[in-house]
């Protein structure tokens, strides 16, 4: 650590999914290579997060409550069992309790939850916040972001323009800091194969769109991702497969990379309002073309940067017509390390780490003193 602050960090990670390969998502996979990231660095990290994460620690205070449904097919990737915000209330005051002990209290919170309990520490007990916004306005969020104080050690992230301006209008403001991808772990793949959609498979996503444009190219494509909606999937996705569209499941990272890196293209289909969108840099990241619906922060993310194409949302014509052009391109010489290369110029995940460490290590100068709080408290009576 010659020459840069070791710092005491606590990650807060939405408690939906464990921190766990394969990723249940590309919001868990960036908390993921945060935390791995920021240990690289000698930074002293503690994990808040889902039970059965990667990197926790033995402190069961820092496990957070997975939401527990009676029967698997009510599971949800919007919704929570009932019961389940109390047992999340009980458990962030035991992080709050933990933190405002001078013995266990720490520099910084990565604060990544979709609650709004952690916004709300840097105003109760003075410790610097940095919340990234992975997700269109949040009540709950919103409500904590609009009852802080003007001297809350408190800073707001966006991952996109689009993100930041849909909190602006909700009156949070915050700065603009991209996610990113991984160049070791995303390879330069040969290309050349199937079509290819990867992702959580949920109505938002819309993977039955992508089945429906390969079909109209004549092109075969695999799907990879978890099943997050399982009435979706055996409603819109089941009876679609066969006949060249294949289904192959949740991937580990090294898998899905290889997979990605062998298709010839790549298609990506949100009808919602994608915040960042990180299959796209992913898929780019290998050298893979991409054919996105025009959505959200998608054309942020692949502005500027060759062997992309946009379409209108949900016009499945459109798609097929973009993809097959770019596979066309690739066999006319459009060049699939070029397409890496711009990728990683605007996505690389070691460029973004540095920045959120710069980050981090200012917010954390920003601490309120204990007695200076008590003072403001006394004063507020």
């Amino acid at each position: 650590m010659i020459g840069r602050e070791r710092l005491r960090v606590m990650v807060v990670a939405p408690e939906r999914h464990a921190l766990r390969q394969p990723h249940a998502g590309g919001l868990e996979a960036v908390v993921w290579n945060r935390v791995r990231w920021l240990r690289s660095r000698g930074h002293d990290v503690q994990l808040c997060a889902a039970e059965g994460s990667d990197f926790l620690g033995a402190d069961i205070d820092l496990h957070l409550p997975s939401p527990r449904w009676h029967q698997s097919r009510d599971a949800s990737d919007t919704d929570f069992p009932e019961g389940h915000r109390r047992l999340m209330t009980d458990a962030f005051a035991r992080v709050r309790d933990q933190l405002d002990s001078p013995a266990t209290r720490v520099d910084v919170i990565d604060n990544h939850s979709l609650h709004g309990d952690p916004i709300l520490w840097s105003r109760d007990i003075g410790v610097p916040v940095v919340t990234t916004l992975h997700t269109p306005p949040l009540a709950d969020m919103v409500i904590a972001s609009n009852a802080l104080t003007g001297s809350s050690p408190h800073r707001f992230l966006a991952v996109s323009q689009y993100t930041a301006r849909a909190w602006s209008a909700e009156g949070v403001e915050a700065f603009v800091f991209t996610n990113g991808v991984d160049t070791a772990q995303w390879s330069l793949g040969p290309g050349g194969g199937d079509w290819v959609w990867f992702g959580r498979i949920v109505p938002e996503k819309a993977p039955h769109l992508a089945i429906i444009a390969a079909l109209r190219a004549g092109a075969r494509l695999k799907l990879a991702g978890r099943v997050g909606d399982a009435a979706y999937f055996d409603r819109e996705v089941r009876p679609l497969l066969g006949h060249g569209i294949d289904y192959v499941g949740a991937l580990r990272q090294p898998e899905l990379s290889a997979l990605v890196g062998a298709a010839s293209v790549a298609l990506v289909t949100p009808v919602w309002s994608e915040p960042f969108g990180l299959v796209m840099a992913e898929a780019l990241m290998t050298g893979t073309p991409v054919a996105a619906f025009d959505s959200g922060g998608t054309s942020e993310v692949l502005a500027g940067i060759p062997g992309t194409a946009i379409v209108p949302s949900a016009d499945t014509d459109a798609l097929a017509h973009a993809a097959t052009a770019l596979v066309e391109q690739t066999r006319l010489g459009l060049s699939r390390r070029v397409v890496r290369e711009a990728a990683s110029a605007r996505h690389s995940l070691d460029h973004r780490h540095r920045e959120i460490e710069r980050v981090l290590t200012v917010a954390a100068q920003s601490a309120v003193p204990a007695h200076e709080l008590a003072d403001a408290e006394a004063v507020g009576a």
